[in-house]
């Protein structure tokens, strides 16, 4: 017996069945929904039926868009109202396996062996290089797929697990190298703030010596060309390298290329089979034969033809292939080399409720890979629910595709569908309308969530008909690293179009923000794209601001030097014509760390000394702490030790300083504190000191890694046990050397080792530490 709702339903049904004076039976053959699903909806036996189901039957019964809406709000009327649920899953994590994968045993057999290989066991499997395999094929072959079943299949084998990682060789850029391995060492969990302080070499010194400790899988789907994928490979150890692409990537050494062709006609049967059932196929195998040669025997054709298929169970399979046939003489032009795919889009096109089949159409102008349900509510310009219903009724159609838990991807050749449809139905004013309307929403979510990481970072209302954005500094993140894509392609967009007081406003936003994500690499472009934006403005302080983050960008990015000492003498010129004091700081920083870098430490601490002097200023108490700390340091390491000293004096005594108390966030009080003694604690340690070190190491124990900086926590813990040999105080210092090995795989390896060795002198009793620290 049905709830309420489902009493409801069924009641609503039969009204509209009985006033078009249809039977069950006809109601079942006008709609393809068998007639025992239709009876059990209408005595409230089905409780929660299928979105595609009930818009077959509402088709069958001819409903209007609003009746047709109103018959879909009462079959979900049991839904909670807590929302959809955001699902975060971990970075480069596998998609989700496809439930009825059928055929591709050959290929499947032929990378298993790969994976069990010679070299992927016994005493020289560590040294030897891993194997490489290239899979490729046309659009729509399932390649992706293959490549999740067989990580799928050896799972049980692999400690490490499997990882994917989109290199979007198809987009206009496609992901760099250096991208590639900065995102693939955070999966292996390297945190940001330890990626930040290695250099290009030493970013790919760190994978290769990471992924030759890995036992596992990687799949690099979707690459453009060799140079994309050939440094990711890794020279020894046991990770298989699962490549997909639609080349053959001829220019790789030492692959297996293994090419996927499209299903012969007994895998398309089964493909049939799993999906629509086995009795319908068996029933009718000649139609079945029919469909799959419609299709081309292209997988993601048939399958779509197939789930068509699935929620019209009281039609016959030699309908659909009448259908398909017709359906072929229409809108031919998608194709796949010489296969023709678009019948079976069409068909399941055409069977789209009017509301589903705009949010396909509008998907097209998803710049990104993937999107979440929010971009698609903004689309569509309809709440959330509507559009988690809408991408249901695609996903059952076969016409959309999950990613990753919580997001959303079109198949590239679907997408090239939907645009075709959408150049068609809805016309140059609605696309552009609708495109702006996207681009509006990103620029401003963006915005919102860089803001978010500032230190008055109230939740905004959200505009008129939006979503609202993410609610506080980690959700904003989460959406900043999950839309990147997305609203950094808004970004350009905006940028081209001339719209600069978004473009600057984005800029501001992201310096909040580039500092928690300085791996990524796209803030020399976001920068250089505001300062620009700021000078078509006429705002020679804001272009300051931005010309200081694009200097930081340059030489934390990228290295550039020369570049990133440029933009920072632009920002200082500026800032002096405007009479801008905290920029004028900021960028006698910027020369500070540029100084450093050219190894003139001295010159360094001098400007940085004249960076706190101008904050002070300005009264930009947030400024000046992290001067005085740059400051310290760079004072210690030009051996003016009294100096630093004093400066560490003056650092704590601003953050006494009740003038101050509820200017100066927690967490940017807590990380000064932290950096402050560390840095003092060089000063103790390089004088001999060993006594006030200690005193000075001990507090921030578990600190710095609590916040992921491991490389400086594993140093602390390294420098206070080597005071601590000093002052013979032996057991001690073998528990702090004994938690720097915590750190392996997750710090250079010259610092375990060093711990290692040093843990082995004060067990043979003649510990010799270091007497000089850097």
């Amino acid at each position: 017996m049905g709830d309420a709702s489902g009493t409801r339903f069924g009641r609503m049904l039969r009204a509209l069945r009985q006033a078009r004076g249809l039977t069950i039976e006809e109601l079942a053959e006008v709609s393809g929904v068998s007639g025992r699903a239709i009876g059990d909806m209408e005595r409230g036996r089905s409780l929660r039926p299928q979105r595609g189901t009930v818009t077959a039957i509402a088709q069958g019964l001819a409903l209007d868009e609003a009746a047709h809406a109103e018959l879909l709000a009462v079959a979900r009327a049991g839904r909670t109202d807590g929302g959809p649920a955001a699902l975060k899953a971990p970075p480069c994590a596998l998609p989700r396996g496809v439930r009825d994968f059928v055929g591709r045993r050959a290929e499947l057999a032929v990378l298993r062996g790969l994976a069990r290989g010679p070299g992927s066991a016994g005493p020289d499997a560590g040294t030897a290089a891993p194997p490489v395999a290239v899979v490729f094929g046309a659009p729509g072959s399932g390649k992706t797929s293959l490549a999740v079943r067989l990580a799928e299949q050896l799972a049980p084998e692999l400690p490490d697990g499997a990882f994917l990682l989109d290199m979007q060789g198809l987009d206009a850029q496609p992901l760099s190298p250096q991208a590639a391995v900065v995102r693939l060492l955070a999966a292996w969990g390297a945190g940001d703030q330890d990626l930040v302080q290695l250099g290009p070499e030493e970013r790919r010194a760190r994978y290769q010596a990471v992924a030759g400790g890995l036992h596992g899988v990687l799949v690099l789907d979707n690459p453009g060309h060799e140079a994309q994928v050939r440094p990711l490979l890794p020279r020894e150890g046991r990770l298989l390298v699962v490549v997909t692409s639609r080349h053959t990537m001829a220019g790789l050494e030492g692959v297996q290329r293994l090419e996927l062709p499209v299903l012969d006609p007994p895998e398309s049967g089964s493909l049939l089979r799993a999906v629509v059932g086995a009795g319908r196929v068996d029933a009718e195998p000649d139609a079945a034969r029919t469909i799959a040669e419609l299709c081309g025997h292209l997988p993601l054709a048939v399958r779509v033809a197939a789930n068509w298929a699935a929620t019209r169970t009281n039609w016959s399979l030699q309908r659909l292939a009448a259908r398909l046939a017709d359906e072929d003489r229409r809108l031919d032009s998608l194709s796949a080399g010489d296969l023709r795919v678009n019948s079976a889009f069409s068909l399941s096109y055409s069977r789209l409720a009017p509301a589903a089949a705009r949010m396909f159409r509008l998907l097209s102008l998803v710049p990104g890979p993937d999107f979440g349900l929010p971009l698609a509510a903004v689309l569509a310009q309809v709440p959330l629910f509507d559009a988690e219903d809408l991408l249901e009724e695609l996903l059952e159609a076969g016409l959309l595709m999950t990613h990753r838990e919580d997001r959303y991807r079109l198949h590239d050749l679907l997408r090239l569908y939907a645009r075709a449809q959408h150049r068609q139905e809805d016309g140059p004013e609605r696309s552009q309308a609708a495109g702006s309307r996207l681009r509006g929403w990103l620029l401003e979510t963006a915005a919102t969530a860089g803001r978010r990481h500032g230190p008055d970072h109230g939740a905004p209302a959200p505009a008129a008909g939006w979503p609202a954005g993410p609610d506080g500094p980690e959700q904003a993140m989460a959406w900043l690293r999950a839309e990147r894509a997305n609203w950094l392609a808004a970004f350009r967009e905006a940028a081209g179009l001339g719209e600069h007081a978004a473009v600057s406003g984005i800029g501001e936003a992201m310096r909040l923000v580039s500092d928690n994500w300085v791996s990524a690499d796209h803030w020399v472009e976001v920068f250089g794209a505001a300062a620009g934006a700021a000078a078509a403005l006429g705002e020679p302080a804001l272009r300051a601001s931005h010309l200081n983050d694009l200097s930081w960008a340059y030489w934390v990015g990228e290295g550039r030097r020369e570049d990133a000492l440029a933009a920072a003498t632009a920002a200082l010129d500026l800032a002096r014509s405007c009479g801008d004091l905290a920029q004028q700081a900021r960028a006698h920083n910027r020369f500070g760390v540029l100084d450093a870098a050219a190894g003139d430490v001295s010159s360094a601490a001098d400007s940085c000394r004249r960076a706190m002097d101008l904050f002070m200023a300005a009264d930009d108490v947030n400024g000046f702490l992290p001067a005085c700390n740059m400051s310290l340091r760079l004072l210690e390491m030009a051996g003016r030790f009294e100096e630093a000293v004093a400066t560490h004096r003056e650092v704590m005594a601003v953050l006494a300083d009740p003038r101050y108390a509820d200017r100066i966030p927690e967490s940017v009080r807590g990380i000064t504190t932290m950096i402050a003694a560390y840095y003092l604690s060089l000063v103790h340690l390089n004088r001999g000191d060993w006594a006030e070190a200690v005193a000075t190491l001990r507090p921030t124990r578990g600190q710095f890694e609590a916040r992921g900086y491991h490389r400086v926590a594993a140093k602390a813990h390294l420098h206070l046990a080597h005071a601590l040999a000093h002052r013979r105080e032996d057991e001690a210092a073998a528990a702090e050397y004994r938690t720097v090995l915590t750190f392996a795989d997750r710090v250079p390896a010259e610092l375990v080792e060093q711990a290692r060795s040093a843990l082995a002198d004060v067990a043979a009793g003649t510990p010799a530490p270091p007497t000089r620290f850097y």
